[in-house]
């Protein structure tokens, strides 16, 4: 008897890095799936894109994410049937972090007539979703991001084929530009962070590229559009200053070519280690480095994990000094990028060629 392969949504709808950490779950549905539409917020839609096994990428803001900030009015009721009735779903997979509740978008969902829905809930559902599962019981408090990811995609019925490791992946369909093609051998720098408790200070970048500069190693500084003051300040003179200057696509192609990459928690991190990059990751625990550690073999994690700031998730440190990262120095960071060179060739470290 055959059975037909359903088409399905799967849907995570926050950050940039939040979504490329479904990679590995959306891999998982759409070895078993006919066609996968990936749902994103449009801070994490430029990152959908980049992920392997997507059919159809669709941007929706949802209201009660916090940087989408939009009414929950009939319109928006109006504009995700009308979504939802493009894709025609069968069913619907809904990725969640430990902080966050499936029920507001299954409750959407099942109004537009998604017949099963699938998610992760410490409430109790009712008939929002099909499959449930209870965080702490089915997902343990300590799993990597990915990880859960995975297992609200396994208990919706999606496992990843026998020969897909469950790494973090992109497609890589872009090249570097020009300034960095020609490097040869380089070290990625990016100072920015997506709040200012996970930054570490813009004099410390500052001074880390000057200090690979002045033995002669050449450095890379990223950063999105509206970081372009701080890449510079951070390059300074002897840096290539790439703040603003790069697509997903492209910033994946120069992460990939790094000897080594110096990032907080933020996005990039994420990138970079979906790319097979060796990671000095300056973390801040105000969210736990056990789920958003970069997902990668190759990482040394700098920053004190038991500050005083730790599971606040604050977004301005609430520590005079910022002493999680501030306490880290340039010396530290090197030497982390020379356990990393001593760690390269017992790992088997493959980057797709751009």
């Amino acid at each position: 008897m055959t059975t037909t392969r359903p088409r399905v949504l799967v849907a995570r709808l926050d950050s940039f890095g939040d979504v490329l950490v479904a990679g590995p779950a959306v891999r998982a549905v759409a070895s078993g799936a006919s066609h996968v539409t990936l749902l994103c917020g449009p801070q994490g839609a430029p990152a959908g894109a980049l992920l392997p096994g997507v059919d159809s990428l669709r941007t929706w803001a949802a209201p009660w994410v916090t940087e989408t900030d939009r009414p929950l009015d009939d319109a928006v009721l109006t504009e995700f049937r009308a979504l939802v009735a493009e894709e025609r779903p069968d069913e619907a997979v809904v990725l969640t972090s430990f902080h966050q509740s499936p029920l507001p978008l299954a409750m959407l969902l099942r109004l537009a007539g998604v017949p099963r829905v699938s998610g992760a809930s410490v409430d109790h559902p009712g008939s929002l979703l099909d499959v449930r599962l209870r965080p702490g019981e089915d997902l343990p408090e300590d799993l990597p991001e990915p990880e859960r990811a995975l297992r609200i995609a396994q208990a919706a019925g999606f496992a990843l084929p026998d020969d897909d490791a469950g790494r973090l992946e992109v497609r890589h369909d872009a090249v570097a530009p020009p300034e960095v093609a020609g490097l040869g051998r380089y070290v990625v720098v990016h100072p920015g962070a997506s709040v200012p408790a996970r930054s570490w200070p813009a004099e410390l970048h500052r001074a880390l590229v000057a200090s690979y500069v002045a033995d002669g190693t050449p450095v890379v500084v990223t950063g999105s559009p509206g970081e372009r003051a701080l890449t510079a300040e951070v390059a300074g003179a002897g840096g290539v200053d790439l703040g603003g200057r790069t697509s997903p696509a492209e910033l994946a192609a120069v992460l990939a070519g790094a000897e080594v990459v110096v990032v907080g928690n933020t996005g990039p991190a994420h990138l970079a280690a979906a790319v097979g990059a060796p990671i000095v990751s300056l973390f801040s625990p105000v969210v736990p480095a056990v789920k958003w550690a970069p997902y990668a073999p190759l990482v040394e994690l700098l920053g004190d994990q038991s500050a005083p700031c730790r599971l606040s998730r604050a977004r301005e440190c609430p520590v005079p000094g910022h002493p999680c990262l501030s306490r880290v120095g340039v010396d530290d960071v090197r030497e982390a990028h020379r356990r990393l060179l001593d760690r390269v060739p017992r790992i088997n470290r493959s980057v797709p060629a751009g």
